[in-house]
């Protein structure tokens, strides 16, 4: 992303802390939303622009008693006079480490007392389009910033608040429960309904075709292992013990998803050509990443699936993002487009 906004972009990341700093001065904020656009961020949960890290009290000792409000309301204030806002809510985050969860209490109360304190200022407003975000690197700093639409994301801290749905066979069910949620539009989201015809390979235990089934969905299920739990005797499943790798159907389907523990590029292959043959319309599918240089590879996989649909000569969209509920991989959203 930084690459496209031809600005001069330094990167400061320490291990374990969560948190990025790309440092850089950009006159006008357009041009990241165009970067954001050209170049989305495929392991960032959540992106914003910021201002320099604020200074709060609360060294002293006695950090409960020390007014962070105070600061952090200047700052505010200053960005909305320098043109920022209003926003349509603020969140008060930290990072997603066991230190970072230690700033939870204080994130929920400064987050109160902030947003009435914005509302009571006329600058919070439900139609708005920006959110406002306060960052807590520390109990004692702080940044101060800003997000939009399209990538950013619909929960603090980008966790999805997902259940466990009783009667999933799998954990897995969750993942497929957050690509839903992150990579489709309202559009994709109306295209999951009842009485379209499904694809899960790599389906065992079945946590991903239970997704599918339980919104109407016919699904076949491809796995030499077995289903497990209800799913197992869905009268919308048809379980085939067969290679999902190189099984192919008979007619095309409307949606085809793949968990399928293998190379990714092999992966990558299968679905483009999947696409590019029409044997389905979209796929969702994950990439299991290698130890090192994990981004190169996303992308490797990314100009591969485009060249053979491409020279399919199709147009397509695809998403790519590391999602909460993944581990060492990336899901992808891709759809042909007429």
């Amino acid at each position: 992303m930084a690459a496209k906004l031809d600005a001069p972009i330094t990167v400061e990341a320490a291990a374990g802390a969560a948190f990025v700093f790309a440092r850089g001065r950009i006159a006008d904020l357009s041009r990241l939303e165009e970067a954001r656009a050209a170049a989305p961020p495929i392991f960032a949960r959540t992106v914003f622009a910021a201002g320099e890290v604020l200074d709060l009290p609360g060294s002293d000792g006695q950090p409960g008693r020390a007014d962070r409000v105070t600061p952090l309301l200047a700052a505010i204030n200053a960005r909305r006079g320098q043109g920022d806002g209003p926003w349509q809510s603020v969140w008060v985050e930290y990072p997603d480490t066991n230190d970072g969860k230690e700033l939870s209490p204080l994130a929920r109360s400064l987050e109160t007392r902030l947003d009435g304190a914005l509302r009571t200022g006329g600058s919070i407003h439900a139609d708005a389009t920006l959110r406002l975000h306060v960052f807590l690197t520390a109990g004692t700093h702080a940044l101060v910033g800003t997000s939009s639409d399209p990538e950013r994301s619909a929960w603090p801290l980008g966790i999805p608040r997902l259940r466990m749905p009783g009667g999933a066979p799998s954990r897995s069910t969750l993942k497929l429960a957050e690509a839903f949620a992150v990579l489709l539009d309202h559009g994709d989201r109306a295209a999951l309904r009842p009485g379209l015809h499904a694809v899960d390979l790599g389906a065992a235990p079945g946590g991903w075709t239970w997704q599918l089934a339980r919104r109407g969905l016919k699904v076949t299920a491809i796995d030499n292992g077995p289903l497990k739990g209800g799913v197992a005797d869905d009268p919308l499943v048809t379980h085939l013990r067969e290679d999902g790798l190189r099984w192919r159907p008979r007619r095309a389907v409307d949606w085809l998803v793949c968990d399928i523990v293998e190379q990714p590029m092999r992966i990558a292959e299968m679905i483009g050509h999947w696409i590019a043959d029409g044997a389905t319309r979209r796929a969702i599918f994950n990439l299991k990443l290698p130890m090192k240089k994990r981004y190169d590879e996303v992308r490797r996989c990314e100009a591969r699936i485009a060249d053979i649909i491409d020279r399919a000569g199709l147009n397509h969209a695809l998403r790519m993002r590391q999602l909460y509920h993944d581990r060492e991989e990336v899901t992808a959203y891709v759809k042909r487009i007429d």
